[in-house]
């Protein structure tokens, strides 16, 4: 009876054992059946991305070409980049219907249109349009009447009463310059013409213009030129244009070359070589006289406009907007004008603010005329040996 006992305890303890190592190797199974799935499926993504490059491959290329004109005909006249060479031909009705002069477009060895390109541009020339439309108005303008009208005839009416120029036939101005002493608004009005013209304003820098590499300057110009065409009705402001548009000299110097080839480039887009359409160019500088002879004659900067520094109306003017929401208690504008004789538009802003600023200083609860003085003696009256500039 005992013998039958230890016999039937021993089988136990062995079918238990069994138990534990086949669970072992179950476990060891299934590490292995993972690891071959994320193998397995880790190859059919590459199969994948073989077969794709494998058809990229057996496909026959395609070029790039510019639609150059839309014959009468209904064929395509198209300059191939690369080899510029031109050739005619045909498209298919439902892409000749999207087809304009200018665009981009794919063609395969038969010279067939496969379908339009989309127009690629740097991404410095993308971040110079800007999103929204300024909040600075003409009333915030304070003075340059006459400027003003100049401006709105020469590039806002254009773009929003296209009918009264037709009517009269007569072609506005492609082109305006700003110039004047610093401070004078020249960048103001460009931002009010941006707010009411309601068209894409592109904004940039003389300087930005301003590359090391042999043709990238000239091609940015090219760039900005093609997304104001795409986004027309567009305006165009260069500031500080002079940075690109001086005189022209023979120093030999290699940066000297790249900052005049790209002067050339932006002379080319603006002769009218290409239809601008409805894009508008404004310029300003305060160097007038270093600009190229080239760049002031008539067909490109039709209208050059002088922003002088404001007389005592237009200061009286710009001190009331300024003022206008400020607490300056009985202090009388005019006796401003009349300390303030020769101040810019920008100082005039600079004196409100510090006398805002000595009034906050003093925890008071209003500007008094002892705050003005002290920020006119501050803007208008430090000498050069105080500057810090000069330090």
């Amino acid at each position: 009876m005992d013998d039958t006992l230890f016999e039937s305890h021993e089988n136990i303890d062995i079918s238990k054992l069994n138990l534990q190592e086949l669970s072992e190797q179950l476990r060891d199974l299934e590490a292995k059946l993972n690891i071959l799935t994320r193998e397995t499926a880790r190859l059919e993504k590459e199969n994948m991305q073989l077969k794709k490059e494998n058809a990229q491959l057996k496909r026959p290329p395609l070029f790039v070409a510019t639609v150059v004109d839309i014959l009468d005909s209904g064929e395509i006249y198209l300059r191939q980049q690369g080899n510029n060479q031109e050739y005619i031909t045909n498209a298919l009705d439902a892409i000749c219907s999207d087809l304009k002069p200018g665009m981009k477009v794919a063609v395969n060895n038969a010279l067939q249109i496969i379908r339009t390109v989309g127009n690629t541009f740097d991404s410095r020339v993308r971040v110079m349009e800007l999103e929204e439309s300024p909040d600075v108005t003409f009333k915030n303008v304070g003075g340059l009447k006459n400027e003003i009208e100049e401006v709105r005839e020469a590039v806002e009416y254009p773009l929003t009463r296209p009918e009264v120029f037709q009517r009269i036939g007569v072609e506005p101005p492609k082109g305006i310059l700003l110039y004047g002493p610093p401070g004078t608004g020249k960048t103001l009005i460009a931002k009010a013409v941006a707010n009411q013209a309601n068209a894409t304003f592109i904004r940039m820098s003389g300087s930005e213009l301003v590359h090391k590499f042999i043709g990238e300057g000239a091609q940015m110009v090219r760039d900005l030129f093609l997304l104001a065409r795409e986004r027309a009705p567009s305006i165009v402001f260069i500031d500080e244009i002079d940075a690109i548009g001086s005189m022209r000299t023979h120093d030999g110097t290699s940066g000297s070359a790249e900052v005049q080839r790209t002067l050339m480039q932006l002379l080319a887009e603006m002769d009218g070589f290409d239809n601008r359409g409805d894009v508008r160019i404004m310029a300003a500088t305060n160097r007038v006289d270093m600009l190229d002879p080239a760049l002031l004659r008539p067909g490109r900067f039709d209208r050059v406009l002088e922003v002088s520094p404001p007389d005592s109306d237009a200061r009286f003017e710009i001190f009331r907007i300024h003022t206008d929401n400020m607490n300056i208690g009985t202090v009388d504008l005019k006796d401003l004008v009349n300390i303030t004789e020769n101040a810019t538009g920008a100082e005039i802003q600079a004196i409100c603010r510090e006398a805002g600023m000595f009034a906050v200083r003093r925890n008071a609860s209003e500007i008094t005329m002892d705050d003005f003085q002290a920020a006119i003696s501050k803007v208008k009256n430090k000498s050069k040996s105080d500057d810090i500039m000069y330090t």
